[in-house]
């Protein structure tokens, strides 16, 4: 119980002294409305919010979003694959490939593919 103790108030004394220290460091110039601002995705942030932006741009977001988790999915199959069967490994990778291909179609059919504007 003691060491609990001693642990825990080491910790919040450890966590107070660095949360200080930073407050301390971190003194930043409100005068430099400039560098203050923050920069997202070639946006102007002192524009108006209510400016549309290019769907190509967010499509090309979600398209690297989604096969970015597909290869962090599949990646691994292929060590399941030394450890499982055959068939469990293969029906599994078909549902998730078949969701995929499911998915691609529901773009396409709602016109989100298209590169017109």
């Amino acid at each position: 119980m003691f060491i609990t103790m001693l642990t825990m108030i080491l910790c919040l004394t450890i966590s107070i002294i660095l949360i200080t220290a930073c407050s301390i460091i971190s003194k930043k110039s409100k005068n430099n409305r400039e560098k203050m601002t923050p920069f997202e995705c070639g946006f102007d942030p002192k524009s108006s919010a209510r400016i549309p932006f290019s769907m190509q741009f967010f499509m090309i977001a979600i398209i690297f979003l989604i096969f970015d988790m597909e290869i962090v999915i599949i990646l691994p199959t292929i060590k399941i694959l030394q450890m499982t069967e055959i068939k469990s490994w293969f029906m599994t990778t078909s549902l998730f490939i078949i969701i995929l291909i499911v998915g691609l179609y529901h773009e396409w059919k709602n016109g989100i593919l298209e590169w017109s504007d």
